[in-house]
C-alpha cells in the first residue's frame, strides 16, 4: 500500500494496521547553492486496531532527498560489537564522540494474557564503513519487562537519481518474538571539527522549495507499507549584483 505525507506527515491504516510518520529539519532556510547544516527529526507510531500489540514490524528503508548531504569525514566510529552488551549510558560513555543522533524506543510486549509496554533511549553512533558505504549503528536496552540489548548495523547506501540516501534496518526479534515496536524517535546531526574546519554530519540545500523523505515499512506477516513526506523549505536568494 502506497501513502503519500504532506506537511502532517503520514498517516495509514490497511488491515489490523495504523502507521503514522512524520519527519522534519531545522533550520527551513538553506542555500540553492552549497550546503548548510541542518538537525533531522523523523518519528513513526504503529498501532493496532484490535488489540493492545500491532503486527511486529522487520523492516524498515528510508531514502533522503538528493538536496540532503552525510558528511563523517574524521568523525570518531563505534562499531556494534563495541556496545553489543552495554546499557545506554555505558554506550555512550565509551563511544562519546561516535554519537550522531539521539531519541527514544518503545515497544508492546505480551506474556500469557498480558501487554506490557518496554522502551528505552536510543543512540545512533557514527559506525564503520559496511561494503564502502557508511554506517551507523542503532543502540538499545530495554529493561523491563526483560533486559535486551539491541545494537543493530545501518548502511547508508548513496544513490542517484531522486533520493540520494537509502537507509535498511533490519529488526531483530524482540524479546523472543513477543514484543512489536510501537514508537521511534529519532533527531539526527552534529557538528564537529576535522582538518581546522568544521564540519556537520548532516546538511542539506533549497534546489526545489521542498526536501522529501521516503520510507517502507514491512511487517511479519507480510503487508508493506510505502509512502513519503515532504516538508517545504526556503531558498535563500542572493542580491542583485552578488
Amino acid at each position: 500500500m502506497l501513502a503519500a505525507g504532506g506537511a502532517n506527515g503520514a498517516l495509514v491504516e490497511t488491515g489490523d494496521i495504523v502507521l503514522h510518520a512524520d519527519g522534519g529539519f531545522e533550520p527551513r532556510t538553506l542555500p540553492r547553492r552549497g550546503y548548510a547544516p541542518i538537525e533531522f527529526q523523523g518519528h513513526f507510531d504503529v498501532d493496532s486496531k484490535s488489540g493492545p500489540r500491532p503486527i511486529a514490524l522487520a523492516q524498515v528503508v528510508v531514502d533522503f532527498d538528493r538536496d540532503g548531504h552525510l558528511d563523517a569525514a574524521g568523525l570518531p566510529t563505534c562499531a556494534a560489537e563495541a556496545v553489543a552488551n552495554l546499557g545506554v549510558q555505558e554506550a555512550r560513555e565509551l563511544c562519546r564522540g561516535a554519537i550522531v543522533g539521539t531519541g527514544h524506543i518503545e515497544a508492546a510486549v505480551t506474556a500469557g494474557s498480558q501487554t506490557f509496554h518496554a522502551s528505552s533511549p536510543v543512540t545512533l553512533f557514527n559506525a564503520p564503513p559496511i561494503g564502502g558505504a557508511p554506517a551507523v549503528v542503532l543502540h538499545a536496552r530495554t529493561s523491563a519487562p526483560a533486559i535486551q540489548v539491541f545494537a543493530i548495523p545501518i548502511p547508508i547506501e548513496r544513490r542517484p537519481g531522486r533520493f540520494r540516501y537509502r537507509a535498511v534496518v533490519d529488526l531483530p526479534p524482540i524479546l523472543g518474538g513477543n514484543g512489536s515496536i510501537t514508537h521511534l524517535d529519532l533527531q539526527i546531526g552534529r557538528r564537529f571539527r576535522f582538518g581546522g574546519r568544521l564540519h556537520s554530519y548532516v546538511s542539506a540545500r533549497c534546489t526545489d522549495s521542498v526536501l522529501e523523505t521516503r520510507g517502507r515499512f514491512t511487517f511479519a506477516d507480510g503487508t508493506v507499507i510505502e509512502g513519503s513526506v515532504e516538508k517545504f523549505c526556503r531558498p535563500i536568494l542572493r542580491r542583485p549584483g552578488r
